[in-house]
């Protein structure tokens, strides 16, 4: 391998560290939360905000990497990360991490304002110290990952209007509820490898028919939760109507993956319905928000 080539594959590698799937949904969202907020949005403002933002989930999602190598190693969409796969040495992912802690969090204070960068802070470290370590010890720990998983577009509504109010916190509910749905559906039709990775996910727990149960629940009280934008003045009728159609077929799916019939194929179709339907809601709420 030439020194290029060298310097490309470690660089690779370390941008594989901040999850770029998941960085570039928070990219999404965060810029959805500042367009969404009233009154102008200075683009200088709104890509710093974005930026300190995304820097944020990539330290804590490096930070993730590095605490979870052992049982990354253990599932076959993690194991060949740079850590488990043995590219990268550990003591690099840390420090890229501490690095990257150090900058984004500064530049989130002085760019975006206190608030959004103590929410950022909440994110990170909820993330890192309680929902990482509790994984292995409980299925519950899905409910605190959705706490920093839903920040972001309740960091970019602070940043543009500097306080925390209800419609705010409604974008924040829709993002914290939808996590719940579809991570059950990624930990029904990948069991096996959560049980050998050894991480405490609700099917494993209580069983696949109580994990079921519980996405539907959890669908059913997304309609509300989406619906809640209209009366707040967050959107208009035209949000209204395609969040309630993706809404019921999100509750029409649960409904019947409560057959004993369906198994790891409806959880796998329900997951990717799950990224359909939040692309189009956030998409459409953007569009309508744009033509009122």
């Amino acid at each position: 391998m030439t020194a290029l080539a060298l310097v490309q594959s470690r660089a690779l590698d370390l941008v594989q560290l901040a999850k770029p799937r998941l960085t570039s949904m928070v990219i999404f969202t965060t810029l959805g939360g500042l367009l969404l907020a009233p009154g102008r949005v200075d683009a200088l403002h709104a890509i710093l905000t974005v930026l300190g933002t995304t820097l944020v989930v990539a330290a804590a999602n490096t930070l993730n990497m590095y605490w979870e190598r052992d049982s990354d190693a253990f599932m076959e969409r993690t194991r060949d990360r740079p850590l488990p796969a043995g590219r990268m040495h550990p003591a690099v992912a840390l420090w890229f991490g501490v690095g990257l802690t150090a900058v984004s969090l500064p530049l989130l204070a002085s760019t975006a304002g206190p608030l959004p960068a103590a929410l950022a802070a909440l994110a990170f470290l909820s993330y890192v110290f309680m929902y990482t370590p509790l994984k292995r010890r409980s299925w519950l720990a899905v409910l605190v990952g959705a706490v920093p998983g839903a920040m972001p577009p309740l960091i970019g509504w602070c940043a543009q209007t500097r306080h925390l109010d209800a419609a705010g916190l409604a974008l924040f509910a829709i993002l914290f509820v939808w996590q719940l749905p579809h991570f059950l559906a990624i930990s029904i039709y990948r069991l096996d490898e959560y049980l050998r990775a050894g991480i405490r996910v609700l099917p494993a727990v209580h069983g696949v028919a109580a994990a079921k149960v519980h996405l539907l629940v959890y669908a059913l009280l997304l309609l509300p939760v989406t619906l809640a934008l209209e009366p707040l003045g967050v959107a208009g009728r035209r949000y209204t109507v395609v969040a309630a159609i993706l809404g019921a077929g999100f509750v029409g799916g649960g409904v019947a993956g409560l057959s004993p019939r369906r198994g790891p194929k409806w959880a796998r179709g329900m997951f990717h319905y799950s990224l359909v339907y939040l692309t189009v809601l956030f998409a459409v709420l953007a569009a309508d928000a744009r033509l009122r």
